[in-house]
């Protein structure tokens, strides 16, 4: 194991040293890079004046030279050991250190640091990348303004970038070189630079106050013509933020550069936007609606950052769901503005109680401001994420439109250039609101996903109607403990005729406030006992129990408004049906109820009143959801019944489906607009039940969209629909098909390359070893490898979990092997396997064997060994 410490947060203290400026130097080389860092630097006057200077390098860097004030130190005047440098010399209050490194970009596989991308160089250095370029006081609180010149071949390398704006340039015959001044204080984690041959789309954006700002996104030549939409996207992105926020950008230019080899999505360094190529590129004969909408999200999320995460920052690394969490929540706003806010609601409750409610429930369990990390690359998750923009999102929803405002105004005035903690960011909401959030701030510092239990009672001769709520959060690791929470749950009530009954405050709805272990709600006055509708818009993230009857959940699946509350009621008449196939083994052929046939037929009826919606409301739950929801994951059952149920759905209705799949048809051209998007989601969520139907008429129907579609999103749906389907031979050819046509385009293979990974028939394991031998793969690209690994072992289940264990097997063959190369994509891929507690003691045997097998394979990173020693506890 590499030997790295357990970090607590209970262990903060103030960094000796200030950084006040870094003037940086690059002598670009692919395996021979030259770094000069110098730092003019002070004593912290808020620190110990005994405590020494500890710069930070990976053990890759190559000291070439190091010195104060221009006297260079011998190598007796430090202590290097890990990826700490201490000096030993005493130190002015006051100095200028210089330093030399040597690095080997190309030998970065890591993709941390400077490295090679497709022959291009660039960087990610959150979270602690830049130890890999120079030796540095790199953590966040440590903020300085930065120069940087990059020096390089002007042939090999036209292109040279980083963070800021350019002030000088100048070259020779052979090199030429640009410096680059970034006024404003940042840590080294937002530091960037890029060198390559690129293509470059431009625009400009005229601000509020009138200031016009450049904007590039830079690809390679051959994408030129798929930076549109993303640059459509950065603009309404920054119209958006100056409507709802107030907040304007600050640099005269703002750059995007389209990076092929990323671990991560994007990543917001200042005024330097990096992004994996799949967060950025779109067209519509190449990218489908989701990563049209993907893109979107993203370049919106990333340019948010820029004061939601760069002009105010992050304290320390525990505090990385205070720009990530709150970046998330205005991201997942804007794409509510941008399109149906009902259906990205939906969408985003999904990811949470599918994914990160598993995540709460399992060994990796932490707060959304953790307490302790090994690697702080293992704490990039969706509760950090997700989670927290919920917190956010209660703030929101506890302070009102109006207040939530104010409270953000004054956090970005008042810590402007500052790096601060999430009690800072609540304390600028209980100053604006005058209200004591001690108790919310539980949400960040108390792990596990909060259960709701709702008890109710209706007095008819009194006429009253009583809610008792009852909250409770399980034990998670290290926290056995939980105390009540400050949950907001938004109801409302329905009488017998589906009209909504005034509350007790006059509306139609009602945010109740629960702090205690248990909260009683009345209402008087009633003359029949009503149909409650329970945390409306999900107003909490919480599992919430209530005994409905399917009577109920059918009347609030037609007559209920709030999107999320009618979906929900949907997916619980669905997944009642699903649980009692699945208690059966799931291959059980029992005829399907007429609540739930009756159900869909009105929902298919209905269907182009809202198809983006219908499509959700028609749509069965996940595997994932079903796994997450279950005490012992079957996975067989699972499978099985899902499969069975959508067979019968498409067999009882298969008149409507058709029907309705005509009508979503359109001869009009591509439009990546809403309402566009909606109608080929309904119409592709038609042809994948028809497919099951495993009929020849609907193989030559999806065979048609195939061949005539003029975008990725029918043509993929109907490949899709086909590969999944009884007709192997069909799909092969339909395989080759796309793969001749599209082969060039690396993205595009990354579909179809998951799309086999998926493929739940027979032979699975086989099909995907073959994949990893294709000309298509690429087991240095981070894109590549989750495109098949990790879509098999995290989707596939049924193949992955076999009983023969060789799907546990084959995942941990290719963790040992990647933690040499990559350890944040192994660690990443291990999660599969951290979940063995959830499955039968056959399976669990299994993959503790396996688990075991990686612990003994030899050192391990910190990464990989940190997520493998919870796992196993």
């Amino acid at each position: 194991m590499s030997q790295k410490s357990v970090i607590y947060l209970k262990d903060y203290t103030v960094p000796a040293f200030l950084v006040e400026t870094v003037d940086l130097r690059f002598e670009l080389d692919a395996t021979a890079t030259c770094v000069e860092s110098v730092l003019r630097m002070r004593r912290n006057p808020q620190a110990s004046p005994d405590e020494s200077l500890c710069l930070f390098g990976h053990d890759s860097l190559e000291l070439l030279s190091l010195s104060i004030d221009g006297v260079d130190l011998p190598s007796s005047a430090w202590l290097r050991q890990d990826e700490v440098l201490r000096l030993t010399v005493q130190l002015n209050e006051t100095f200028e250190l210089r330093c030399v490194t040597k690095i080997n970009p190309e030998a970065n596989t890591a993709l941390e640091g400077l490295y090679l991308s497709d022959g291009m160089f660039c960087t990610q250095c959150e979270a602690e990348g830049f130890r890999r370029i120079t030796f540095y006081p790199d953590r966040p609180d440590v903020m300085a303004v930065f120069t940087t010149t990059l020096i390089a071949n002007k042939n090999e390398y036209p292109i040279l970038l980083s963070n800021g704006n350019p002030v000088a340039q100048g070259s020779d015959e052979t090199n030429h070189w640009v410096t680059w001044q970034d006024p404003f204080p940042k840590p080294a984690y937002l530091f960037a630079l890029v060198a390559g041959d690129l293509s470059c789309a431009e625009d400009t954006f005229i601000t509020q106050s009138g200031r016009a700002v450049k904007l590039q996104i830079y690809a390679e030549a051959k994408d030129l013509d798929k930076l549109g939409h993303a640059m459509e996207s950065l603009k309404q992105s920054m119209r958006w933020d100056e409507r709802v926020y107030g907040r304007e950008y600050d640099l005269d230019i703002y750059m995007i550069v389209a990076v092929d080899f990323f671990n991560m999505g994007a990543m917001e360094n200042k005024g330097l936007n990096i992004f994996n190529t799949s967060c950025v590129l779109a067209h519509p004969r190449t990218t489908t609606d989701a990563a049209f909408q993907r893109v979107e999200s993203v370049v919106a999320h990333e340019y948010f950052h820029n004061w939601s995460g760069n002009r105010v920052t992050c304290r320390d690394w525990f505090q990385l769901s205070l720009k990530e969490g709150f970046t998330v929540f205005r991201d997942q706003c804007f794409s509510a503005d941008m399109h149906s806010a009902a259906v990205r609601r939906v969408e985003d409750v999904t990811l949470l109680r599918t994914a990160q409610f598993a995540e709460d429930a399992g060994p990796m369990s932490h707060p959304v401001r953790p307490e302790s990390f090994i690697e702080i690359s293992n704490f990039y998750t969706l509760t950090v994420y997700e989670k927290g923009a919920e917190i956010v999102r209660m703030l929101h929803t506890l302070l009102g439109e109006s207040l939530f405002r104010k409270g953000t105004d004054l956090y970005f005035d008042r810590h402007d250039g500052q790096a601060v903690t999430t009690d800072d960011f609540v304390a600028c909401m209980e100053a604006v609101s005058q209200r004591d959030l001690t108790q919310f701030k539980r949400w960040y510092s108390q792990a596990g996903t909060p259960r709701l239990d709702v008890i109710d009672d209706y007095d008819a001769d009194q006429g009253t109607y009583s809610l008792r709520f009852i909250q409770s959060t399980p034990p998670t690791p290290g926290q056995t403990e939980k105390y009540p929470l400050h949950i907001p749950l938004n109801l409302a009530l329905f009488d017998s005729n589906g009209e909504v009954i005034p509350l007790s405050n006059g509306q139609s709805s009602q945010l109740l406030e629960l702090t205690n272990e248990e909260t009683t709600f009345v209402v008087e006055g009633l003359h029949e006992q009503p149909i409650p509708s329970l945390l409306r818009g999900f107003s909490a993230p919480v599992k919430l129990f209530y005994p409905y009857t399917e009577e109920q959940l059918s009347f609030l699946l037609t007559y209920e408004m709030d999107g999320f509350s009618r979906w929900d009621a949907g997916q619980q008449l669905a997944v009642r049906l699903l649980q009692a196939r699945i208690l059966k083994g799931g291959k059980v052929e029992e005829e399907l109820p007429k609540t739930i046939v009756a159900a869909w037929k009105v929902l298919l009826e209905n269907a182009s009143d809202d198809p983006a919606m219908a499509s959700l409301l028609l749509t069965l739950p996940t595997e994932a959801y079903l796994s997450e929801i279950s005490s012992v994951i079957d996975v067989d059952a699972i499978f099985h019944a899902r499969r069975t149920v959508r067979r019968q759905l498409a067999q009882a209705l298969e008149t409507q489906w058709l029907t309705l799949y005509n009508e979503m048809g359109s001869e009009e051209r591509y439009r990546p607009d809403s309402s566009e998007m909606a109608r080929r989601s309904l119409k592709n969520t038609c042809l994948s039940y028809l497919m099951a139907l495993d009929s020849p008429t609907y193989l030559a129907l999806a065979e048609q969209q195939f061949a005539e579609s003029d975008n990725m999103t029918e043509q993929f749906a109907a490949l899709s629909a086909v590969v999944y389907s009884v007709f192997t031979d069909s799909a092969r050819e339909m395989l080759d098909e796309f793969l001749n046509q599209w082969q060039h385009e690396s993205l595009v293979m990354n579909q179809w390359l998951a799309l086999q990974a998926a493929d739940p028939k027979a032979g699975a394991l086989s099909r995907v070893k073959a994949l990893l031998e294709h000309p298509v793969y690429d087991s240095r690209n981070p894109n590549k490898l989750r495109a098949v690994i990790s879509t098999f072992c995290n989707q596939n289940t049924v193949n992955f979990h076999g009983l023969d264990g060789e799907g546990y097997r084959f995942l941990a063959d290719k963790i040992i092997e990647l933690d040499k190369q990559n350890p944040q994509v192994a660690s990443r891929l291990l999660t599969p396997l951290t979940r063995w507690k959830r499955y039968d003691d056959q399976r669990q045997a299994l993959m503790k064997a396996q688990l075991q097998r990686i612990i003994e394979s030899g050192d391990l990173s910190g990464d990989v060994y940190e997520v493998l020693s919870k796992s196993m506890a």
